[in-house]
């Protein structure tokens, strides 16, 4: 529990912060006229600050332990909370903005490797997932808790009430934490991540891992909120309800993706598949947010919620593709790209949404349409070059099972042992399944 509870704490206050804008967006609108594409900067500059400092933060994190590099960052967070609190501009905000997003850089990394060091190995996982799932309860607290905190004290006392919350957790984690008897000193040179980078099942996987996932993100942290108020029209009751239940979903997913995903691996079914299946529904659930099909309005914003916990699917397959000593790193480098896209994503979506003249701050349909809809392009594209190894090897055994079958019909049809051909035939699902089990991905 010493070890567990306050690193939990640390990657709780990282998703709250990571998904806080949603809430008070409306009111930095009201309060300071911040126009939609400062919106999205300021939103989407937490993404910015926390991708660029994934890859140093690993091998620090490596060479002198979680406790003391959490701790020391989270108090970066605290005053980037309080600066947040007190800043009457624009460009004050953005600094603040950026110190939070650097402060809780090491929240995830930290606790995982807090787990490796000081749980047994067959618990690592297990623990993992309960770490991910507590964490995203801080996206639940960014909803109907703080909304009811903002109503008593405004959104400047939540942030000042936040910097006392995160400093005295960094303290917990400095104070309670122990130290390991023995500390690995790893090599920060960038050797290993040299390697990461030049690896093509790495760029197999990594732009539809980070695409996906960071407009999830997207999406939840910032611009379902504007969609929920000026597309659909609900009120701010009505709104925090939904975002509630969004939130919940992702909670859910952290726990569920990685069950789903082990289960199905022990049933012969690849994790690169679960992904891609997952991307496709993604992809549709978006699909039916823009076109406004006439579905259950909350079902779809659900799925994209979800699909900001596939980080799950995603870090499993690293871990196959790589060493271990470099699965650490290649995750960082993951999530490197993971939080550039958020950034992009979040800004672009605020940039494109400002080439529409808004009336009280509200933007018409097809302004929303367009920016998600681009988005969902880029998805799109990044799925096709996902499978593209899979769709060749189909049509390679699907050519070949055509092949077996012509020349078993003109053996059946000449007379000419028929029956040897016959057995030498496979099945369909024969075929299929090899076919999936051959791909290079």
């Amino acid at each position: 529990m010493c070890v567990f509870l306050p690193f939990a704490a640390g990657y709780y206050l990282s998703y709250l912060f990571r998904t806080i804008n949603t809430l008070i967006s409306g009111r930095l609108t009201t309060d300071l006229g911040i126009n939609a594409a400062d919106l999205g900067l300021l939103a989407s500059v937490y993404f910015l600050a926390f991708g660029a400092a994934q890859i140093p933060i690993g091998a620090l994190l490596d060479r002198f332990g979680p406790r003391r590099v959490q701790s020391g960052l989270l108090v970066v967070a605290a005053a980037g909370a309080l600066l947040f609190g007190i800043s009457t501009g624009f460009y004050a905000l953005l600094i603040a903005r950026t110190m939070i997003g650097f402060g809780v850089a090491a929240a995830l990394m930290a606790g995982l490797k807090a787990v490796v060091i000081w749980f047994p190995r067959d618990k690592v996982a297990l623990v993992n997932g309960y770490m991910i799932m507590l964490g995203a309860l801080g996206g639940v607290s960014a909803t109907a808790p703080a909304e009811w905190l903002v109503d008593r004290i405004g959104w400047r006392g939540l942030f000042e009430l936040l910097a006392v919350i995160t400093l005295a957790t960094a303290l917990l984690i400095y104070l309670a934490v122990p130290e390991p008897a023995e500390t690995q000193k790893a090599d920060l040179r960038s050797s290993t991540l040299k390697t990461v980078y030049l690896n093509a099942q790495f760029w197999r996987v990594a732009p539809l891992s980070a695409v996906c996932v960071g407009s999830a993100w997207a999406l939840q942290g910032l611009w379902a909120a504007p969609w929920l108020t000026d597309v659909e029209g609900l009120d701010r009751h009505s709104l925090i309800n939904r975002l509630f239940i969004m939130a919940i979903c992702i909670c859910v997913g952290a726990l569920l993706l990685g069950v789903i995903a082990d289960r199905l691996r022990r049933r012969g079914v690849r994790t690169e598949i679960v992904l891609a299946t997952l991307a496709a529904l993604f992809v549709t659930a978006e699909l039916a947010v823009i076109l406004r099909l006439p579905v259950p309005q909350l079902l779809p914003w659900c799925v994209v919620s979800m699909f900001g916990a596939a980080t799950v699917l995603s870090y499993a397959i690293m871990a196959d593709s790589f060493p271990s000593e470099f699965a650490a790193r290649a995750n960082g480098g993951l999530n490197l790209l993971h939080f550039g896209w958020a950034f992009a994503a979040q800004c672009g979506i605020g940039v494109i949404l400002e080439q529409w003249p808004s009336q009280d701050g509200h933007y018409p349909v097809i302004a929303y349409q367009t920016a998600f809809g681009l988005n969902v392009t880029v998805q799109v594209l990044a799925l096709a070059w996902f499978i593209a190894p899979l769709i060749h090897a189909l049509t390679r055994a699907l050519t070949g099972a055509l092949a077996l079958q012509a020349i078993e019909a003109i053996s059946s049809r000449f007379g000419h042992e028929g029956d040897v051909v016959e057995t030498m035939t496979p099945s369909a699902d024969v075929i299929f399944f090899d076919a999936v089990e051959d791909v290079d991905w």
